[in-house]
């Protein structure tokens, strides 16, 4: 029988065992945890979103400039085959008011549990607390509680993960083991991470945890809407992290970003000059912009730190340079949070490595999956369906050439 190792037991290695089990093939995955699955659970403590009901083609998209690469993998495992595919395990799914797709139970945990019943029963074995640590003469090698052990596979699947949450498992420890076999890595950077920001002392205190709903936000050409949160050191949250790419490599190529944050995107600077031209009376400033643009607290909060930043008191500001300044607030984002603490990982493997079924040219028999690849996109369900059907596609990538 054929033995095949598969490296990493989140949602790319064991729907690769998934695959290959399937066709007969004897399969152990290897975890250096102690269970199966720790960022994929994490991943679903507020809401397990597996995928995104748009079309395909919008879908695709969101993957940038890796979609060539990443396309046949999604198309052969397209969101409704991953929909079927948790419905057959006993979690039918929905489709939230965002286009967002969810377990009807609405959590990780009972997909998991539910899909590691049907590995067991299929006869996939798990080999955990077993950390990969490259290669000796052609066999794996690991260390485990009981020292350093080798093994001997038909083919490996790797599929290890980021460097983000590195507690749960994805520590991005694996670069160095293929880096000395001269595959091509691409950096590993944080991605739908948040960025820190000089907040005074005032606005942090006052304004931490606090949420900007219904924004727009901007940086150089690109401009989305949607929810962002104010933190002790920053801001972060969805609209934030879907920017996570242009506001990362504007900060780390020139030391800080301008993100430029629109209050009252669907009102025209006409017509908030109009609002705030009207008499304030006896009201204060931040009581006379609550009332006559409808501005959250926290907002108005943004508006004022912006004004100090440029030396001009926000009570000295016209009504037209307030219109202008509700849709055109800058904030200069000065840091990337750090990888550990990002959701996801940009940088990996190079596609170029890879061949057609996601082996690794350098490496025969060793095909790689999931988030160790070159990609990256937004939350919403993307980096779930990406790492299902990269594991799928390496899965059958090995029956391929075991049979080539």
């Amino acid at each position: 029988m054929t033995d095949i190792a598969v490296i990493g037991a989140g949602p790319a290695g064991l729907m690769a065992a998934e695959v290959l089990t399937s066709g007969g093939a004897c399969v152990t995955v290897y975890d250096a945890m102690p269970s199966a699955g720790r960022k994929f659970l994490m991943a679903g403590r507020g809401g397990l979103n597996l995928t995104h009901s748009e079309p395909l083609p919008d879908f695709l998209a969101k993957y940038r400039e890796a979609m060539p690469h990443l396309r046949t993998a999604v198309e052969a495992f397209p969101p409704d085959a991953l929909r079927d595919w948790s419905a057959a395990l006993g979690e039918a799914t929905f489709v939230g008011t965002s286009g967002r797709v969810f377990p009807k139970a609405f959590k990780a945990s009972p997909l998991l549990r539910a899909w590691l019943r049907q590995l067991d029963a299929a006869g996939v074995r798990f080999a955990f607390r077993h950390r990969w640590t490259g290669w000796d003469e052609g066999k794996l090698q690991f260390r485990t509680p009981d020292g350093p052990t080798v093994i001997a596979a038909d083919a490996t699947v790797l599929a290890l993960g980021g460097a983000s949450w590195p507690r749960l498992g994805s520590d991005g420890t694996w670069v160095d083991c293929l880096a000395a076999k001269g595959v091509a890595i691409s950096r590993l950077r944080p991605a739908n991470s948040g960025f820190t920001v000089a907040w005074s002392d005032v606005f942090r205190e006052r304004f931490e945890g606090q949420p900007l709903k219904g924004v727009a936000l901007t940086i150089g050409a690109h401009t989305v809407r949607g929810e962002a949160m104010i933190t002790h050191s920053g801001i972060e949250g969805g609209a934030i992290y879907t920017l996570s790419a242009e506001l990362r490599e504007a900060v780390l190529g020139l030391g800080q970003a301008t993100l430029i944050i629109a209050l009252r995107p669907d009102i025209e600077a006409s017509a908030l000059t109009t609002r705030l031209s009207g008499t304030r009376g006896k009201q204060s400033l931040a009581n006379f912009l609550r009332k006559a643009a409808q501005l959250s607290p926290v907002g108005i909060g943004l508006m004022q730190e912006a004004a100090i930043a440029s030396g001009r008191p926000l009570a000295a500001l016209s009504p037209a340079e307030l219109a202008d300044l509700v849709n055109g607030i800058p904030v200069q984002l000065t840091g990337v949070a750090p990888i550990e603490r990002a959701i996801s990982t940009a940088g990996g493997i190079a596609f170029d490595e890879l061949d057609e079924h996601f082996m690794l040219r350098k490496l025969p028999g060793v095909f790689a999956a999931g988030e160790m690849l070159d990609w990256e996109a937004p939350t919403g369900g993307y980096l779930l369906q990406a790492s299902f059907a990269t594991g799928a596609a390496a899965g059958r990538g090995v029956w391929a050439w075991l049979n080539r």
